[in-house]
């Protein structure tokens, strides 16, 4: 469901063909040449441009819409099922969303995102704990940084020379220059979907796995792997 009010006048060559992609793929309901989503509406006109509710005039296959999902995730794996190609989803930090992209026929970008951040009015304030972000000491950031995403599967949000915030899905840790008051290793436990398809893309990828993965009497999956300078994560999926 798109969550956000959207109203958006597009340009289009082939009425039909837009109608069927936004119903067919995307999951919108049709109405003569207006579609429909929750608080989103689209309508259709005609020709080689159209002068859109912004009060622009934009060329056919020129707009860029932004919709809210209430589940980002799943709507793109709807829209897969439908025979769609959209973009990985991608946590966009500077936003705070998660997001997809995908174009329409007529060449229109269409972004699908939802905040990662809890809604302010859903917060318990008796509640202070909120996420942890551990700190990896490292003689060689940039060579560490490197490792995260070529092997572990994370991607770069910030990286200097003595720092580096790395994420991959929901998670996020700091890569820190080791010294004096940041020395030793570093350790954290990630609960996880699926402890033995992580374990094999982890091989595959080359990381320093320590073993096979474990079900432990207390209900959790779990392997470890180890960084390039000995900073240990255990990667757990909870099975009861």
């Amino acid at each position: 469901m798109i969550t956000a009010p959207v109203s958006r006048i597009l340009a289009v060559a082939d009425l039909g063909r837009s109608l069927a992609f936004y119903r067919d793929v995307l999951g919108f309901t049709t109405r003569e040449n207006v579609v429909q989503s929750g608080a989103a509406r689209i309508e259709f006109v005609a020709g080689d441009s159209a002068v859109d509710s912004t009060g622009e005039r934009r060329p056919r296959g020129a707009a860029i819409l932004f919709f809210v999902s209430d589940d980002v995730a799943a709507l793109r794996h709807a829209v897969i099922a439908r025979g769609g190609k959209p973009s990985e989803l991608e946590k966009v930090n500077g936003i705070k969303m998660r997001m997809f992209e995908i174009r329409d026929p007529e060449g229109h970008t269409l972004w699908f995102g939802q905040s990662f951040q809890e809604p302010d009015g859903e917060k318990d304030p008796a509640r202070q704990l909120q996420r942890m972000l551990p700190e990896f000491p490292l003689s060689d950031v940039p060579t560490g940084v490197a490792y995260y995403q070529k092997v572990l599967g994370f991607k770069i949000d910030y990286a200097q020379d003595d720092v580096g915030v790395m994420y991959r899905d929901d998670v996020t840790l700091l890569l820190i220059l080791r010294t004096e008051q940041h020395k030793g290793i570093g350790s954290c436990y990630v609960y996880i979907r699926d402890a033995d398809a992580l374990h094999a893309e982890l091989l595959a990828r080359g990381a320093n796995v320590q073993g096979e993965p474990v079900s432990q009497p207390w209900g959790l999956r779990d392997f470890r792997v180890l960084d390039l300078e000995g900073n240990r994560i255990t990667f757990g999926q909870p099975f009861e």
